[in-house]
């Protein structure tokens, strides 16, 4: 497949995740679409689909192989386990983690937040993702 089609595919994948459109995700990742390629701003199909809560199209972009703890963006987006935690989307978060999303990546290539400290953020809590992650054997940062 060339270089550009794979672009195009990309894109499309990227969208159809952000919309939780998952009959369209699986036809794109049947055509050819690659789970773990970036749109032309860096975000990953799986970042998409967590940071808007679509617990489906995560099941499905994890079984066709996305790598659960890819960050995605150019440093301005993160984890997908990061995303589902900030958000409270409990379906996500224990999608990522029964395909191993590890509970203390940090984003920010390690410098960042954890998906711990996103779930227990003052602004807004999440404290049925808190439990799932403590559950997964997600630390605080003093621990």
């Amino acid at each position: 497949m060339n270089r550009r089609r794979q672009k195009k595919l990309a894109s499309r994948l990227v969208t159809a995740a952000m919309l939780g459109d998952a009959p369209a995700a699986a036809a794109l990742l049947r055509a050819g679409a690659q789970p773990n390629t970036a749109n032309t701003e860096g975000s990953t199909p799986l970042y998409a689909a967590s940071v808007h809560g679509d617990a489906a199209v995560v099941r499905l972009l994890l079984a066709a192989g996305a790598a659960p703890d890819a960050e995605s963006g150019h440093g301005t987006e993160g984890t997908p386990l990061c995303a589902a935690a900030a958000w409270g989307h409990l379906d996500v978060v224990r999608a990522l983690l029964a395909h191993g999303a590890d509970p203390n990546l940090r984003e920010d290539g390690g410098t960042g937040h954890s998906p711990l400290e996103w779930a227990t953020k003052d602004f807004q809590p999440h404290p049925e993702t808190a439990a799932a992650l403590f559950a997964a054997g997600a630390r605080p940062r003093d621990a």
